[in-house]
Formats: C-alpha cells, sequence, structure tokens
C-alpha cells in the first residue's frame, strides 16, 4: 500500500457559537490542509497519483475558504465552522473530483489550524 500526502494553506478567520472562552471571539487562523491518497497499484509512470494534479485539485477546494469568515459560508450555516467540521467539508469536496480512481482513492484530510493543534476526518 502506497501513501501520499500533500499540502496546502489558507487564512480565514472564524468564531465557535455557544463555546465558553476565547474562541467565543472573532479569531483567525493561518490554515494548513494535507490530503492523503492511498493505494497498491501505480500508473505506467511509477505513481499513485501525480502531486502536481493533487495539490492543484487541494488549492482548488480551498479557494472558497481562502481570506474569509467562515461563519458566513453557506456550509457553515448550521454548525460551527470548527476545524473537525472544515475537515470533513473539505473531504467531501476533494473526494467528489475526478482525480481519484480505484487505484488511487483519497483516504483522510488533516487540517491544521495552528502548529500544535490538528483534526484529521476519514471515511
Amino acid at each position: 500500500m502506497y501513501e501520499i500526502e500533500v499540502k496546502a494553506a489558507f487564512e480565514a478567520a472564524h468564531y465557535i457559537d455557544g463555546y465558553a472562552g476565547k474562541c467565543a471571539r472573532l479569531h483567525g487562523h493561518n490554515w494548513e490542509v494535507v490530503a492523503v491518497v492511498h493505494g497498491e497499484k501505480l500508473d505506467r509512470l511509477g505513481m499513485l497519483i501525480d502531486f502536481k494534479v493533487l495539490k492543484a485539485e487541494l488549492k482548488k477546494v480551498l479557494e472558497e475558504f481562502d481570506h474569509r469568515f467562515l461563519n458566513e459560508l453557506d456550509s457553515f450555516a448550521k454548525e460551527n465552522p470548527t476545524a473537525e467540521n472544515l475537515a470533513r467539508e473539505i473531504y467531501k469536496r476533494l473526494a467528489s473530483s475526478e482525480i481519484f480512481s480505484d487505484s488511487a482513492k483519497l483516504y483522510a484530510v488533516r487540517v491544521h489550524e495552528s502548529p500544535s493543534s490538528c483534526v484529521t476526518y476519514h471515511e
């Protein structure tokens, strides 16, 4: 089994409604997102998936979130834009991409809201 990862970043603000602490106030993060792909079969070039293609697709997904107030986005109209919910939303969007195949599947999305705090979502 092969596992590859690519990283991309974006900046955005949010607050956590109902939270008893500082995160209830508007604040921002330099979010880092890692996409993890698993697979067993390599293509004719010896690649699971082209890093360049995966990075471009991840960046495309993250464009909607970059320099935005996450609480205002339709994706978070019914739930807080926590790192957990953000990871799930990015995973869903990225997983629906046509870049994946039977031999290269999105395994997980990891969202870092700081250098020491992250969440991983996978199905």
